[in-house]
């Protein structure tokens, strides 16, 4: 209100000019209180309203001023929160309280074609709702992390809005300071155009960080994206989600050839079969052509920088068998060494297979190739792995399967979901032993 903001104006005139301390300590009659209270606005002030020093009120629900601890409610000394005073003076920072918790995001350093639809749907959301209402939170899913960081960008990009990561892991756990912070935050929103993206697992299940992230989600006034592998469910407040889908072969390797630029032409075609076993996204073949042109090199070293960008986020959930075994280490009769051969024939050939001769197009599910290895300890099962994983050049990974069954419903389908996930992404090949 009107009242409000020229109440706001005094505690910045006391900060700001010293002849308006003055007057004010004047119109207090004591030298010593140079800081405007309650009182005295209530009492000089046109449009006085007692629902402006309420908490509920604007001025202390986002502590744009705060009270002292003496001369009660109406006569306490108010100070004005230093970032409003710094906003009032045109100084722009992000507000030393949030620091902590969350950070600015830059732009993707990789190409985003493929994410601008999904910015310009998520953007379109945001456009179209109600000026007067809560904007509706959005949710991003698929993909891998600095894909949905990239496509939340664009979509910000797209309405002139900040876009800020909260580390859910650092959110205060007490509901007191969780309140207060999420004030400061939706202050934060209001005064910069920011929107706050938070990856939801991180803050894992069941844990103290994942119930204040589930808060915060509800109850925030700002604009909020949860971002995940999967979809978040939880509360009651509006959620519109939005899906990336996984690059195709066409799409990477248009990527490819961006990002390798003349490199591209010395490789004789080569890409095709990057494409053809891993499913990289824009971000992952960034960063891998970015390690080729470091330590340049021919194909084999393009490949090795292709299945490292997998090895961080698989090494989490498995363990990474290291071998050197060979065929000439393998004794098996001939017909089971062929079958192995065909196996290995599998993998290699599955691109001209599914895609060229479009068998890919009769049924998308079950594309990759699973093998079972039976009989008694010492038979070589261990070893067939190691020389599968050799002859193709992927990383073989082990699974604990205690480690991946879990007494949570539905905890068990999940890692399974995120091994699979990941062993795709990387073309590695999984060794549930």
């Amino acid at each position: 209100s009107e009242f409000e903001r020229r109440l706001l104006l005094w505690c910045a005139g006391a900060e700001l000019d010293a002849e308006f301390a003055t007057a004010l300590a004047e119109a207090q009659h004591d030298p010593a209180r140079r800081r405007p209270c309650f009182s005295l606005a209530l009492a000089t002030l046109p449009g006085a309203h007692w629902s402006a020093i309420t908490p509920a009120g604007a001025l202390r629900y986002f502590h744009m001023i705060e009270a002292g601890a003496d001369g009660g409610l109406a006569g306490a000394p108010l100070r004005i929160d230093e970032r409003i005073l710094h906003y009032l003076l045109g100084i722009s920072h992000l507000d030393e309280r949030l620091t902590g918790c969350v950070r600015a995001l830059e732009p993707p350093a990789f190409d985003t074609a493929s994410l601008q639809p999904i910015a310009e749907r998520m953007a379109a959301v945001w456009r179209s709702a109600d000026a007067q209402a809560e904007l509706p939170g959005l949710q991003i899913t698929g993909g891998d992390r600095a894909a949905r960081r990239a496509a939340a960008h664009a979509a910000c990009a797209n309405l002139g809005l900040g876009l800020f990561e909260l580390q859910a892991g650092l959110l205060p756990a007490e509901p007191r300071e969780l309140d207060t912070w999420m004030r400061l935050w939706d202050r934060e929103a209001l005064l910069e155009g920011s929107v706050l993206l938070a990856e939801w697992e991180d803050a894992g299940t069941n844990t103290p960080a994942s119930a204040a992230l589930a808060r915060l989600a509800q109850s925030t006034r700002g604009a909020l994206i949860l971002a995940g592998r999967s979809r978040w469910v939880g509360g009651e407040r509006s959620q519109a989600c939005f899906e990336i889908p996984a690059l195709s072969p066409g799409e990477q390797e248009a990527i490819w050839r961006e990002e390798l630029g003349e490199q591209a032409a010395g490789l004789n075609g080569d890409v095709s079969r990057l494409t053809a076993q891993f499913q990289l996204t824009a971000s992952t073949i960034h960063d891998a052509a970015a390690a080729f042109r470091r330590e340049p090199g021919g194909f084999e070293r393009l490949w090795q920088a292709s299945r490292e960008q997998a090895r961080p986020y698989l090494d989490e959930l498995a363990q990474r068998i290291q071998s050197n075994a060979g065929w000439r280490d393998l004794v098996l009769p001939p017909l089971q060494e062929n079958l192995l051969h065909q196996v290995a024939a599998h993998v290699r050939q599955r691109n001209r297979v599914y895609l060229d001769w479009g068998f890919a197009r009769r049924s998308a599910r079950g594309l990759g190739t699973s093998a079972v290895f039976s009989g008694p300890s010492g038979t070589g099962k261990t070893l067939a792995a190691e020389v599968l994983a050799n002859e193709l050049n992927l990383d073989l990974y082990r699974i604990d399967l205690a480690a991946v069954v879990s007494k949570y419903i539905g905890e068990t389908e999940k890692n399974l979901r995120r091994l699979f996930d990941a062993a795709e992404e990387g073309g590695a090949i999984l060794f549930f032993d």
